[in-house]
């Protein structure tokens, strides 16, 4: 697969001196884009290790957040994996912290906004829960044009 491929060019690589330099590759973005692949074609247990991993390498030893964007997505992943397995009230969690960041990369919370959305609406549409929280996407599109998720 060409992820596994990517994955180990990246580690026949040395680890960049200075990950503030934008012409080295960051190891942490090749996880973050492989949540998103993983994701996307429904490899759950890949998507979730995945995203773990990018908010245990985007967050500092205080709990800070060195990566908000990223850590945003990677909730949601966890959000849209979770409603797969049945557990509503986890997805609901993730993706009610996911919009909570001051700092948003709209279009990707876009992408993956919908994803989780799509989840909730086929398997929980019925559930009070769920429909708050689709209506809080909602609002956000209203407030944020092009965010409201289909």
């Amino acid at each position: 697969m060409a992820l596994d491929k990517g994955r180990r060019l990246l580690e026949g690589m040395p680890y960049p001196e200075n990950l503030d330099n934008h012409f080295v590759v960051d190891p942490a973005k090749f996880d973050f884009y492989a949540m998103d692949c993983y994701r996307l074609v429904g490899e759950d247990k890949l998507a979730r290790t995945l995203a773990e991993e990018v908010l245990r390498a985007g967050t500092d030893f205080d709990g800070s957040e060195r990566s908000p964007m990223r850590n945003a997505e990677a909730r949601v992943t966890l959000g849209v994996t979770a409603a797969r397995e049945g557990d509503l009230e986890q997805a609901l969690i993730m993706g009610e912290r996911a919009l909570e960041g001051d700092r948003q990369s709209v279009p990707s919370l876009i992408m993956t906004s919908r994803e989780l959305a799509a989840e909730l609406r086929r398997r929980y549409g019925s559930e009070p829960a769920a429909r708050d929280y689709l209506a809080r996407l909602n609002a956000l599109g209203q407030e944020k044009p092009g965010f409201l998720p289909q």
